[in-house]
């Protein structure tokens, strides 16, 4: 049975270690935080947050508060502010430990698309150029299959790329894979409960 987003996260959640500095992309990313909410881990927002909380209470909400996908949250005891070139300036000098993207695509050389889908409106790259090179370590999280039934880990990315040669590891809905760059496979880590690598797709993909 494939894993729910929950599983995901948790799965993802427990890929980090205490003590990291940890960026969640927009979207499916974002419900990692409700794994380490309890954990001595430093979460980052490009829009200029570090120490991220949990998404807040009705009566705790404050506007001024977003994280990078304009969502209400909240600073945990610690936490602080700035600007977004400061913010920027933590990503590209390698200060960020690890970062968790949501994926288009990604092929067996690492390399990234999750910005761009030719022909659909899109409205920029935002930071995740700047994260898929400057974080120290890139997990991607999404579907293993798009919306056509396409898999979205592939022999080479046919979609706009954001970033090549960045992924480290790979969570899906149907397991956790790693990136062997050397032999261009994705090795197998972890295959939810009741999959097997006939459910994955292309055999010649994986290890």
């Amino acid at each position: 049975m494939p894993y729910n987003r929950a599983d995901m996260a948790k799965l993802v959640a427990g890929l980090i270690l205490d003590g990291q500095s940890v960026n969640l992309g927009i979207g499916m990313p974002t419900s990692v935080a409700d794994y380490l909410e309890n954990r001595p881990v430093m979460l980052h927002s490009e829009n200029g947050l570090l120490g991220m909380g949990p998404y807040p209470y009705e009566h705790q909400v404050d506007p001024q508060i977003i994280n990078a996908g304009k969502e209400t949250t909240s600073i945990k005891l610690g936490g602080s502010t700035f600007d977004s070139s400061l913010s920027f300036a933590m990503i590209r000098g390698g200060h960020i430990d690890v970062a968790v993207l949501g994926a288009m695509q990604v092929c067996v050389g690492g390399d990234l698309a999750n910005w761009q889908v030719p022909g659909k409106k899109v409205t920029g790259m935002g930071g995740a150029m700047d994260l898929a090179l400057g974080a120290k370590k890139l997990i991607v999280m999404m579907q293993h299959f798009d919306k056509s039934g396409e898999e979205k880990l592939r022999h080479e990315c046919s979609l706009p790329l954001t970033a090549r040669a960045c992924v480290s590891l790979v969570v899906t809905d149907l397991g956790l894979f790693s990136i062997n760059k050397n032999e261009r496979v994705f090795e197998i880590l972890n295959l939810a409960p009741g999959v097997d690598k006939s459910l994955l797709g292309d055999k010649n993909l994986y290890k």
